[in-house]
């Protein structure tokens, strides 16, 4: 009985090494022509958000309603990104989570200073 045990707990170990040797790390290299192109790109896309943000229409809009347009009117710049690392045959998967991390951190700043903004002006309202 106590063999059984101990071969079926190498077995196990044995399997378990095999599994984590698939999901090692491989390191990739991005040329820096590549990271520049994506950091102009990044800084498009912010300098868009930033204008659609100082636009006196949206300051009578809900905050959220505001904050997903403005999202969505600079989407095809923050797409551009997406064709810069396909152009440099980055897999899919981890420029589309880049791209969600980007997009998620942009929408919670605008909707914090769209808030603030909101805030500031009823205050003065008083």
């Amino acid at each position: 009985m106590r063999k059984l045990f101990i071969s079926m707990l190498l077995l196990c170990t044995t399997s378990a090494m095999a599994e984590d040797s698939k999901n090692d790390w491989v390191n990739t290299t991005i040329s820096d022509a590549t990271i520049e192109k994506v950091q102009t790109a990044k800084y498009a896309y912010k300098k868009c958000v930033s204008d659609e943000m100082q636009k006196t229409s949206y300051q009578q809009q809900d905050t959220r309603n505001a904050t997903e347009a403005i999202i969505k009117q600079c989407e095809p710049i923050l797409a551009k990104m997406r064709d810069v690392y396909a152009e440099a045959k980055v897999p899919g998967v981890i420029s589309d989570r880049h791209l969600k991390q980007l997009r998620m951190q942009t929408t919670r700043e605008v909707l914090q200073g769209m808030m603030f903004s909101e805030a500031s002006r009823k205050t003065g309202q008083k």
